[in-house]
């Protein structure tokens, strides 16, 4: 399926919703595209396609909707998951990194020994909006001896310039507004 053919289907599986986490936020629900099995395959196996199923060893999946991305593609692959989790979720030894959302602040851990120097990481989440959250994401890898070879999001805020903020990174994509 095209890139075209792809944010098409996106478009058609989430919902706008006003107000939430906080007044003045309109969160895209994604979850009709998770409860749709062949549009989710169809939106895996694109993201799959651009990167190509032998350019990574890992996906780390961004908590929450990320884990959902990324277990499928490690499923689809062969390839391993990695976990980014929010602060005080992990029970071993973590590297952690704060940074600022739109809507607030957080912190995400990695668990300090689950990767190995050199390895190659796919990252996935689902929503690109200020790029907070993916700096700290990308760093954290980076910083345990990864190497980031992916960044896919299934839908872009670009008002929020967040693909900015990871630059000069390539940002991919499957819908933009």
């Amino acid at each position: 399926m095209d890139e075209k053919a792809l944010a098409e289907l996106v478009v058609r599986h989430v919902i706008d919703v006003p107000d939430f986490p906080h007044a003045g936020i309109l969160f895209k629900d994604i979850t009709p595209l998770f409860e749709d099995g062949p549009a989710f395959r169809q939106v895996v196996d694109g993201i799959v396609d651009h990167h190509g199923r032998s350019s990574f060893d890992v996906v780390a999946g961004v908590e929450a909707r990320g884990f959902l991305l990324a277990g499928a593609i490690g499923y689809a692959t062969g390839a391993g998951v990695l976990p980014v989790r929010k602060a005080g979720k992990l029970p071993r030894e973590v590297l952690a990194a704060s940074y600022a959302l739109e809507y607030g602040e957080a912190t995400l851990e990695v668990h300090r020994d689950a990767i190995e120097p050199g390895q190659r990481i796919l990252v996935v989440d689902d929503v690109l909006a200020t790029g907070g959250t993916a700096e700290a994401t990308l760093a954290l890898i980076e910083q345990a001896g990864g190497i980031v070879t992916g960044f896919s999001v299934l839908i872009e805020l670009a008002f929020l310039h967040g693909r900015e903020r990871l630059a000069p990174r390539d940002v991919h994509t499957l819908l933009t507004v």
